[in-house]
């Protein structure tokens, strides 16, 4: 099957056209066969990239004012004589499409062929994530005009691997009657990279799911980590929404409540104002006051910048923070798992978050952590250490991808 995986931002839309089938899961014989990312979509110099594998990549800017014309312009350019993608003749050749999405709730807790139910429970969910399923949304509309109605859709929720989370894990402790009431509870997101670097650990050490415990650290813009224990998620460091838990690129994690009122008393605004410091402008840019990259705060800090060695110094405590509350909820762990763009890349992070953690057992191998090479998977921790530490490259979009052929197909889902 070929697989038309998308994800639509507010302003973007980002996908993969993945060939995949069940009798390929086992050998990982999927491939990916296209992909490509439009952005600033409503603007007359939306950006894209477009790109069939083994051929040179089509970049240009031109006028796109919603998603429906983003997703046409995809459908163009794969038509086109010019675009030569392996398998794939025409958009005739997509056989399914599989759509990234954020906040499912507690309605959705695997993923699910779309119907005009699924839509009205997700906008039910849409105000558990006002930035995220609106555009998602937007997404599935745009393909139900532009595929024929025999093109099956299925809705992959970020939410639904962290559904196994004990009450103890995701309640509140505020009066029950707003989780009766409203829901208001810990969710958990980046389900499908946790989900993913999960599967991929077992397969590269041969461990069967019931006996996998792992800690899972999602590092990058936006940052989580999971304790997975027996195989299952029991707790992830997001929580309603994805500001809660580690330091990110500009969202703040965890702060005393208490902040909201107080900067409200000091005249910074309405609450709309002050949530949007605390996603938009706090993190690692409130911190270092430079950027949102770890790359520019690396840099500034290797030049002295006192802000940008601070920011390094609050993002490895915090990860620590987490990894010893996981550790002791877990009762100790097999590995430690590292992904996402910093999580893969930056070797400075991965050795300030060790550092420190050899009372746990996590001790670094720092010649192998330098040695860790973009897109493989290796572990990186000494042959004493008793909890491995992993660099395992996420693949959110294969997830996507086979959960849609799984359901298409009425298959049973594969951990």
């Amino acid at each position: 099957m070929n697989v038309f995986v998308l994800n639509t931002g507010s302003s973007s839309v980002k996908f993969q056209i993945i060939t995949t089938d069940l009798d390929l899961f086992e050998n990982d014989a999927d491939e990916m066969v296209a992909k490509g990312l439009i952005e600033r979509i409503g603007k007359e110099d939306a950006i894209f990239t477009l790109e069939a594998i083994g051929s040179e990549p089509v970049r240009g800017t031109e006028s796109i004012h919603d998603h429906r014309e983003a997703i046409l312009k995809i459908k163009n350019w794969v038509e086109s004589k010019e675009t030569k993608i392996k398998g794939v003749n025409g958009w005739k050749d997509i056989n399914a499409v599989g759509h990234r999405l954020v906040h499912g709730g507690e309605k959705f807790t695997r993923s699910v062929l779309i119907t005009p139910e699924v839509i009205e429970k997700m906008e039910e969910c849409s105000d558990l994530a006002p930035l995220h399923n609106p555009a998602n949304l937007k997404g599935v509309a745009a393909c139900s005009e532009i595929f024929p109605s025999t093109i099956p859709q299925v809705g992959v929720f970020d939410t639904a691997f962290h559904s196994t989370m004990p009450e103890e894990s995701y309640l509140y402790s505020i009066p029950y009657e707003f989780y009766e009431k409203y829901r208001i509870r810990r969710y958990g997101f980046h389900g499908t990279s946790h989900r993913y670097v999960a599967y991929r650990y077992r397969k590269l050490t041969q461990t069967p799911r019931e006996k996998t415990n792992i800690i899972t650290i999602h590092l990058g813009n936006g940052s989580s980590m999971t304790a997975i224990k027996n195989g299952y998620s029991i707790f992830n460091s997001m929580g309603m929404t994805p500001v809660e838990g580690l330091i990110m690129g500009t969202r703040s994690g965890d702060i005393d409540a208490g902040i909201i009122e107080y900067l409200y008393r000091k005249g910074m605004g309405e609450l709309p104002d002050i949530m949007n410091i605390l996603q938009k402008k706090s993190g690692m840019l409130g911190i270092s006051g430079i950027s949102n990259d770890m790359r520019d705060i690396e840099k500034a800090a290797a030049d002295g910048n006192k802000r940008a060695q601070l920011a390094l110094k609050m993002f490895a405590f915090r990860v620590k923070k987490y990894i010893g509350a996981c550790f002791a909820q877990m009762g100790g762990t097999d590995a430690i798992i590292f992904t996402g763009g910093i999580g893969e890349n930056d070797v400075l992070s991965r050795e300030m978050i060790c550092e420190g953690l050899e009372c746990l057992g996590i001790i670094l191998d720092k010649n192998l952590n330098n040695q860790a090479q973009k897109g493989k998977c290796m572990r990186i921790s000494k042959e004493e250490s008793s909890c491995h530490i992993w660099v395992i490259p996420t693949n959110e979009e294969l997830v996507i991808a086979r959960d849609t052929v799984r359901v298409v197909k009425d298959a049973p889902r594969e951990w």
